[in-house]
């Protein structure tokens, strides 16, 4: 055979199984990652789809809760698995702040997996004490460029897109205050209702009873437009800090080359479910904002949020692990 004739022969061997697999995909149970545990946002968000795309795709859909080394345990499961579509990974945020922090993952994240769909998007707050001594950010960012290095501004663990982001509230504001990680968020509320420190920066969901309890008070939401459930509250831009906006999202991701034909048919499956109103009330009730969309979508959050915190350690100096 002819050297031509028998490379051409090869490659269509190695594309053969892609193209059954897409054609009798799925015939078995299909298995989603969460580097979470059970019972948080990410978790419930990834059940709650998980529950519709088996009713669409006619197959079970497992979760598989694997936390720990923010992401990258669960991260480095997918990224081994086989390109079938059988093993999908929730990305988020938090995917982006670990190939932006970590030295050395040991996968690429752009390179080692093939976004599916987004799934939902979610707000950060800056808040005070209701009795604190700031009525709105303006009063935050105006003592603290009276008061350098004087404001302490919590978040809840290093390394996490909230303490990210408190940084880029530093650059975004010119202004010198001290950002102060807690261990989780329970303890940024108990030092913010305890005085220990000014003002805090979080997820609003799990924030969200202590405002609606006056015990704290909303100062700003960090993404580009007010919240769905704190309409009230301005943006960071709106209140004066025009380079401030960071929200927080999810989504889906298999292994890199994944037949399309299957990336389609999940993403179609994921679409189905956001669509469907049990299940966004469900994810509303959390504070979540279902975000359909494209499997190039997903990428260009994913890619736009790598750069966006690169950016971010970079003048903030924060020392990369």
């Amino acid at each position: 055979m002819h050297r031509r004739q028998l490379l051409a022969a090869a490659a269509l061997t190695a594309y053969l199984p892609a193209v059954w697999a897409a054609k009798g995909y799925p015939n078995k149970a299909i298995r989603i990652v969460v580097p979470n545990a059970p019972g948080g946002a990410a978790d419930i968000t990834a059940r709650a789809v998980g529950e519709h795309m088996t009713k669409t795709l006619g197959q079970p859909i497992v979760i598989e809760n694997k936390p720990g080394a923010g992401g990258v345990v669960a991260g480095q499961t997918v990224a081994s698995a086989a390109p079938d579509g059988y093993t999908l990974l929730l990305i988020s945020s938090g995917t982006a702040v670990s190939e932006a922090l970590f030295k050395s993952l040991p996968f690429d994240t752009l390179k080692a997996f093939a976004p599916v769909a987004p799934l939902a998007t979610f707000d950060l707050v800056i808040v005070g004490a209701e009795n604190g001594r700031f009525a709105t950010l303006g009063d935050l960012v105006g003592y603290a460029r009276q008061n350098p290095g004087k404001v302490n501004l919590g978040t809840p663990n290093l390394g996490t897109t909230q303490h990210l982001a408190a940084e880029l509230f530093k650059s975004a504001a010119g202004i010198d205050l001290q950002v102060v990680p807690f261990k989780s968020t329970p303890d940024v509320i108990t030092a913010l209702r305890s005085g220990q420190i000014d003002a805090g920066l979080d997820i609003l969901s799990p924030l969200l009873a202590q405002i609606q309890g006056k015990a704290l008070k909303p100062l700003a939401v960090t993404g580009p437009k007010r919240s769905r459930v704190l309409p009230d509250v301005p943006t960071a831009q709106e209140a004066g800090v025009k380079g401030l906006n960071a929200a927080s999202w999810n989504g889906l991701a298999v292994p890199a080359k994944t037949p399309a034909d299957v990336i389609a048919r999940l993403n179609k499956a994921v679409n189905a479910a956001l669509a469907d109103e049990g299940v966004r009330k469900k994810l509303e009730t959390l504070n979540l904002d279902p975000h359909p969309g494209t499997p190039t979508e997903a990428a260009q959050m994913l890619r736009g949020d790598i750069q966006r915190w690169n950016a971010v350690i970079d003048k903030a100096h924060v020392a990369r692990q």
